[in-house]
């Protein structure tokens, strides 16, 4: 297939709703934010996953789109495949613990053999060089971090369980069914109420000429953008969902135009009684926070665009 040979410049806006989009294990599970704004933010990693998962599900059968990165895989394991593909040496590269390219050409065709087999290999690259060194690959796909367009307020919620852990939980001196408190386990959540966050794709198509990203990978890519959310719900992500993917494709590999001039031609507002207010504006911190993807106004400046520029709406 023919690698992509237009660069692309993508915004991709998605929304929760009572729910954690990113978790941060260094505080406790408590929703990513910027201590000093308390801006919301889901990191590259997060959302790479949710597009890996999409892709096991859709695809993951076909041939080109394995994913390397998955729960549960032994990374050397798959680097030991490409080593036999390579080499055909079955019988001692199951026995070998370290492996290593011979040759320049022969480290091109470890490459190629993961970048062809593997989808997030050919997408986001890999460092595929822990003890069985199949390379280094640097993607066409770069994801950058998602930031809430307004301050978030994470909210710590209590829960309860009714079923004991163990026999020796459970009260067995008959008291009131009222006074039984000692089963009901407490828990906590961390929530958001509600928050619009933006992030930024970057498509090189000079690099996908290195891994073989083609047109048929971009467009499973603007599917997964898509559908992503909608195969990812859990306890703390029950409302999740894309609402805007607006895809800036240049007319060459290089590009036509740096990609924050056309990012600022996509900009979020508040909708508030018929009134678009921008979100610098003092007004609103007597208005209510927003609840709902119908509280922002999203404009798109598509008039007048660079030279070589074209604006496509996915979503």
């Amino acid at each position: 297939m023919t690698a992509v040979s237009n660069r692309y410049d993508i915004v991709f806006l998605f929304d929760v709703v009572n729910g954690n989009p990113n978790g941060d294990p260094d505080a406790g599970n408590l929703p990513r934010m910027d201590p000093q704004t308390n801006i919301g933010l889901v990191s590259d990693v997060s959302l790479k996953r949710k597009i890996r998962n999409f892709t096991e599900l859709a695809r993951g059968d076909e041939p080109g789109y394995r994913i390397y990165v998955q729960d549960g895989s032994i990374l050397n394991e798959q680097h030991r495949e490409a080593y036999r593909a390579v080499r055909g040496d079955s019988d001692r590269l199951g026995r070998e613990a370290r492996l290593n390219p011979q040759s320049d050409e022969e480290a091109r065709a470890l490459v190629a053999f993961m970048c062809e087999n593997f989808f997030d290999v050919r997408a986001f690259g890999a460092v595929m060089s822990t003890g069985i060194n199949a390379g280094q690959v640097r993607g066409p796909v770069q994801v950058a971090f998602a930031r809430s367009v307004e301050p978030i307020l994470p909210l710590e919620i209590s829960v309860t369980r009714m079923a004991a852990t163990a026999g020796k939980d459970k009260d067995g001196g008959g008291r009131a069914q009222e006074e039984r408190t000692e089963n009901r386990t407490m828990g906590r959540k961390h929530i958001v109420p509600y928050g619009l966050y933006r992030a930024h794709v970057f498509i090189n198509a000079k690099l996908a000429e290195k891994t073989g990203f083609s047109d048929a990978d971009l467009t499973h890519l603007f599917l997964a953008l898509k559908m992503m959310f909608e195969h990812d719900r859990s306890a703390v992500r029950g409302e999740m969902s894309t609402r805007r993917v607006l895809a800036f494709r240049h007319a060459n590999a290089l590009g036509n135009a740096p990609a924050h001039v056309l990012f600022d031609r996509v900009k979020v507002a508040r909708a508030v009684d018929g009134q678009v207010l921008p979100l610098e504006d003092k007004r609103l911190e007597s208005i209510r926070p927003a609840r709902a993807y119908s509280d922002y106004a999203i404009t798109v400046e598509s008039d007048r665009m660079p030279a070589g520029v074209e604006m496509l709406e996915l979503v």
